[in-house]
């Protein structure tokens, strides 16, 4: 079997949804960043962004220089804003990153492993702290840069999840985060290529108006054109 699924350790439908994933799409390999800084300011940057546009932004802070807690906390606030300026909301991207790089350097002495250093749960409390970061920020710092096995649930994983007929009861974040931590071993590999896959699956091909005949689902899903009989 490819992948880092485990078929002992989850329910039938999450793990054969991932098996179809990986087999159409293959690895994803991200975060796609060269640090865990850079993977913490581009988790910042994509809220309500594409994913091309912050890109453009990280280029920007890369080629002046700025992508380091020193240099992002001395920066002036305009030039960030206008470095990050790609992404949009870009005055506002531009405190929440202060305020982040601040944080850490106040309390960690701008020390990502001191951070990373802390479990799970005290981690995800330490993050959710910080001005401008959700849950989902939170949990894609600790999946993707700590390396830290947590699911992130995003739109996208709403949206296949609910299709597929699987959503749970409360339509919660920390719900619909339940479904996966508690069927599928707690595996970092696992949770990240199967977070990643969702994300390219809903980009591609489950879409708001889904191209059910190109769906690799299609025939798990009870939501699905190509299910329905004639």
């Amino acid at each position: 079997m490819a992948g880092p699924a485990h078929r002992q350790s989850a329910k039938p439908p999450l793990l054969a949804t991932y098996q179809l994933l990986y087999d159409r799409y293959g690895p994803q390999h991200w975060w796609p960043a060269e640090t865990p800084l850079e993977m913490i300011i581009g988790a910042i940057l994509t809220q309500s962004a594409a994913w091309t546009n912050v890109e453009k932004a990280i280029h920007n802070l890369k080629a002046n220089g700025a992508l380091s807690v020193e240099w992002l906390r001395i920066l002036p606030q305009d030039e960030l804003a206008r470095l990050v300026h790609p992404s949009g909301y870009y005055n506002v991207k531009a405190r929440k990153i202060r305020a982040f790089v601040d944080w850490l350097a106040e309390e960690y002495g701008g020390d990502l492993d001191k951070l990373f250093a802390l479990d799970n749960a005290r981690l995800r409390i330490e993050l959710l702290s910080v001005h401008g970061v959700g849950e989902e920020t939170a949990d894609s710092i600790i999946l993707y840069a700590a390396h830290k096995p947590i699911f992130v649930i995003d739109a996208y994983t709403r949206r296949i999840i609910m299709r597929l007929g699987l959503a749970p009861c409360e339509e919660t974040y920390a719900a619909f985060q339940a479904l996966f931590m508690e069927n599928l071993l707690h595996d970092e590999a696992l949770f990240n290529e199967y977070h990643a896959l969702l994300v390219q699956h809903g980009k591609s091909v489950c879409r708001k108006n889904p191209l059910c005949a190109d769906c690799c689902l299609s025939h798990l899903c009870p939501s699905s054109s190509e299910s329905v009989s004639p």
